[in-house]
């Protein structure tokens, strides 16, 4: 089994990943619609079948895999069994793999919330979670502390795609002077300072905590002062393009990983057709 703990911090693993693999996230989605369209039932042995065509096409042959945690929930305790058996058997590869749970709570019950996705101990643990900040950024730290700690990263949501997040997370702080989504990008970026080795012979740390930015949006935050991984979403199925992504990336090209689900999925339920897919996404260079 590949190991995930070793001292490499989940920022360079993740820029290393996008070096051999090219720069992509596919999600895993097994949401209804999806599973009918590949000939499968709404129920636990056609959530499994999905998951493992997904980890086969994957698993090995993209840099990070996202499975969606909602759509497991749906079928309580046995659904999470399967999303177990899901993230044991991506972590085989040298995929990186991040929990698209979106958690955000305060003190003991956000460290809940990280043991149960970041804890080496626990059968969900993965390499990298997403986070919702509107507690505010600094109520994510039990989360952002473990994962510094274990190698592990956070993803956290800042400015989102939907017309509804879009509209909110455009307003400017008074405060600040910068929108919500540029406020929470510059607190992320806060914990992600560069710390080159003293020799100067070693690369610089990518930080570990990350942000997701929609890839359709008119007028992004800049990520200039991040230094750490993007998921952006909104490619495909929601009509961005990879144009669009190298607007917003900028010069940080090499930390963006578009996120890709139905555009993919929808090619189903073929490995081949969906290892073939995602082929033709990657970003590289």
């Amino acid at each position: 089994m590949a190991e995930h703990t070793h001292p490499r911090n989940f920022g360079n693993r993740l820029v290393e990943a996008g070096e051999k693999y090219g720069r992509l996230c596919v999600g895993i989605d097994p949401h209804e619609s999806l599973l009918s369209a590949w000939g499968l039932n709404a129920d636990i042995d056609g959530l499994r079948e999905f998951s493992l065509r997904c980890v086969e096409a994957f698993a090995g042959h993209v840099a990070l895999i996202k499975p969606q945690v909602a759509f497991y929930e749906r079928f309580g305790s046995a659904g999470f069994a399967v999303l177990e058996e899901t993230i044991a058997a991506l972590r085989e590869s040298d995929s990186l793999v991040v929990a698209d749970a979106k958690r955000g709570d305060i003190g003991s019950t956000m460290e809940g919330y990280a043991l149960a996705w970041l804890d080496s101990n626990s059968p969900l643990c993965c390499d990298a979670v997403t986070l919702t900040p509107y507690l505010g950024v600094g109520s994510l730290a039990p989360a952002i502390e473990l994962a510094g700690r274990e190698n592990r990263g956070v993803f956290v949501m800042s400015a989102n795609s939907n017309p509804e997040a879009e509209d909110f997370q455009s307003q400017v702080l008074d405060r600040s002077g910068v929108t919500v989504a540029q406020q929470m990008v510059d607190e992320c970026a806060e914990y992600n300072v560069d710390k080159r080795a003293d020799s100067g012979t070693e690369p610089a740390l990518v930080g570990h905590v990350g942000v997701v930015v929609g890839a359709t949006l008119a007028h992004p935050p800049a990520l200039d002062d991040l230094n750490a991984p993007v998921l952006m979403p909104g490619v495909g199925a929601q009509g961005a393009t990879m144009a669009d992504v190298a607007r917003i990336a900028g010069a940080n090209a090499h930390l963006v990983f578009p996120n890709v689900s139905r555009s993919v999925l929808s090619t189903g339920p073929a490995v081949s057709g969906l290892r073939e897919a995602a082929k033709l996404l990657v970003l590289h260079g």
